[in-house]
């Protein structure tokens, strides 16, 4: 329980369930899509939120690992932990 989401062994865990790499995969299709178009439209921000009971590993594995592929996608993702510390 004192891991988060950021610590490679609860990471590596979410991220080894398939069910997490189908959401994750579906996810960022969607927003390689759709982001240009925000872009295009002239909006500064899009907010993408994940919810996990204590959200402490889960949301924060996921959420790390989708702003991986939103840098590679050219964007520049802030990310915030809401309840890491609680």
């Amino acid at each position: 329980q004192p891991q988060t989401g950021l610590d490679d062994a609860v990471s590596d865990y979410v991220l080894e369930q398939p069910v997490t790499g189908a959401f994750l995969a579906r996810l960022e299709r969607l927003l390689a899509l759709t982001l240009p178009f925000y872009v295009q439209e002239g909006k500064s921000y899009l907010t993408v939120a994940f919810g996990c009971t204590g959200g402490r590993h889960r949301s924060v594995a996921i959420a790390e690992k989708l702003a991986e592929a939103l840098d590679k996608l050219g964007h520049a993702p802030a990310i915030v932990h809401r309840d890491i510390d609680k």
